[in-house]
């Protein structure tokens, strides 16, 4: 797994920040309060199964994926790349963690069986 984080200078965000292989493992972007403005999921390597990017605003050592509820789930169909934009950014109040598995809503502990790369602006 290769998270990837840099400081920008964007209405849309602040900072960036690009998760290469993105999977059921949860991924901590940020450990305190943050707000979600765009977020592109390149599900190009998975030409058959459709993902989804699930967001939470727990604490990365608290965050169970399959139990945990995710604030935001986001659709990736499969073969394809999707961009999504929130002008008025999602909050989290206690911290943005990420993981991408195979089915919607809170369940789900499956992983792609390639890779999916995530990339956010955040403030």
């Amino acid at each position: 797994m290769a998270l990837t984080k840099t400081t920008l200078t964007s209405r849309f965000g602040d900072k960036f920040a690009k998760q290469t292989v993105a999977n059921a493992t949860a991924t901590g972007f940020v450990a305190s309060s943050a707000t979600l403005y765009t977020c592109e999921i390149d599900n190009t390597n998975n030409t058959a199964v459709a993902h989804y990017v699930k967001f939470y605003d727990v604490v990365l050592g608290s965050t169970t994926v399959g139990t945990t509820g995710p604030e935001v789930v986001l659709f990736a169909p499969a073969n394809r790349k999707v961009t999504y934009q929130f002008t008025q950014g999602i909050a989290f109040g206690t911290a943005l963690v990420m993981a991408c598995v195979t089915t919607g809503g809170t369940a789900g502990t499956s992983s792609p069986s390639s890779a999916v790369v995530v990339k956010i602006t955040y403030s």
